[in-house]
């Protein structure tokens, strides 16, 4: 479950991160209220659980409590990536120095935890990594050892921070560790982290992903849930009970079975990067009935966010056999009639699927595109995403 960034801060703040003082706010009232609270400068930041807010307008500096009640009235309501922005946190300014980059994160290849540090913060991890890897360090932590404040200098050392900072971030590290360790999370994630001009360490913004699972030792993670307004195409597709998980991306992925679906994420994603760089945009496995209507459920759930450019829809029939797919994906794009409006990539295997084929391919319809392979696929479906953005 991934947390907003002010429920984040809170975690943070019980384990003793530095942090800065923050009060959230549902209306432009609330943000002018809590702006004349903190006093000063403040930051009234849209609370989504995106990434990009402040490309998309969701971040704003204001200098008064008029300044914060126009900047709470612009972002309330803004659509950010498909999440609607129903709630702000307004928090204390600080006058920045230097920005790092710090996260600790679940390795799952070599079944343990990884720490990524730079002395380079601000910016997009993403971006830094492929641009100057040399800026970011990657350390392995032993489980058992864990991080403690020996380990959190070797990891500001290898980040190339100045000696004199390393005492400073190292003690921020290992407090943020035991955020990941204490809450069962997945990720913790902190950029940036600053450095101020009063020379204080701070954790200015932060991401929390916590393991679900682990959810009967964390009674109080239930109240994190409750507190959070579910994503409306989640919500969407959890009432059609199909399996689904929105990502940040662009090409939408239907498939059968969770092994394919992960499978089609990865390819998607490496076709992705001759095409823009363009990345999945959901997990959404539809199970063994590729009914009509459970494929037009799917495709409604894919096809509302906007995000998508394009959408793959890589099935292996099994028990449900292609030509029974391939009714399915033709009648759900007669049932959705003009709500089907971006191109759809289609691969068939397995039972049966020659039979598929000839119908989709006597159906005709403008949208779809047969491809032979799931690498045929995923690039063509890379490719119309691409020309779309």
């Amino acid at each position: 479950m991934d947390l907003y960034e002010y429920q984040a801060r809170d975690l943070f703040e019980q384990y003793g991160v530095p942090v800065l003082p923050g009060i959230i706010a549902d209306t432009p009232e609330e943000v002018r209220a809590a702006a004349e609270k903190l006093g000063g400068v403040v930051v009234v930041k849209a609370q989504v659980k995106v990434g990009g807010r402040g490309k998309a307008g969701g971040v704003k500096v204001a200098k008064t409590p008029d300044d914060a009640e126009a900047a709470g009235r612009a972002i309330l309501g803004l659509d950010i990536k498909g999440h609607t922005v129903n709630r702000v946190m307004v928090a204390g300014g600080a006058r920045i120095a230097q920005e790092f980059y710090f996260s600790v994160l679940l390795d799952r290849t070599n079944r343990s935890y990884l720490s990524l540090a730079s002395y380079e913060g601000g910016v997009e991890i993403e971006i830094l990594a492929v641009e100057k890897p040399e800026a970011l360090a990657y350390t392995a932590i032993d489980p058992i050892a864990g991080i403690d404040l020996d380990t959190a200098r070797q990891i500001a050392v290898a980040a190339k921070f100045p000696a004199d900072l390393v005492d400073k971030v190292a003690p921020v590290f290992v407090q943020l560790y035991n955020v990941f360790t204490g809450e069962d999370a997945t990720l913790v994630e902190v950029n940036p982290l600053v450095l101020t001009e009063e020379g204080d360490v701070i954790a200015l913004d932060g991401k929390v992903t916590i393991d679900e699972n682990a959810g009967f030792r964390h009674p109080k993670h239930a109240l994190l849930e409750d507190a959070a307004a579910a994503d409306p195409l989640e919500a969407k597709a959890k009432a059609n009970d199909l399996n689904y998980v929105k990502l940040d991306g662009e090409v939408g992925i239907i498939g059968n079975g969770a092994g394919l679906v992960m499978s089609t994420l990865d390819v998607v994603a490496y076709a992705g990067e001759n095409h823009g760089g363009v990345k999945p945009a959901n997990f959404l496995d539809i199970g063994g009935g590729a009914s009509a209507e459970v494929m037009a459920a799917g495709l409604d759930v894919i096809l509302g966010d906007p995000q998508v450019k394009a959408v793959f829809v890589n099935v292996f029939g099994g028990i449900t056999a292609c030509d029974a797919v391939a009714r399915g994906i033709v009648g759900a794009l007669a049932e959705l009639g003009s709500a089907a409006n971006k191109p759809l990539v289609v691969r068939l295997d397995g039972n049966n699927v020659e039979e598929g084929r000839r119908i989709l391919a006597e159906a005709n319809h403008p949208l779809v595109t047969l491809a032979a392979t799931m690498d045929e696929g995923a690039a063509k479906a890379a490719e119309l995403a691409h020309a779309a953005k």
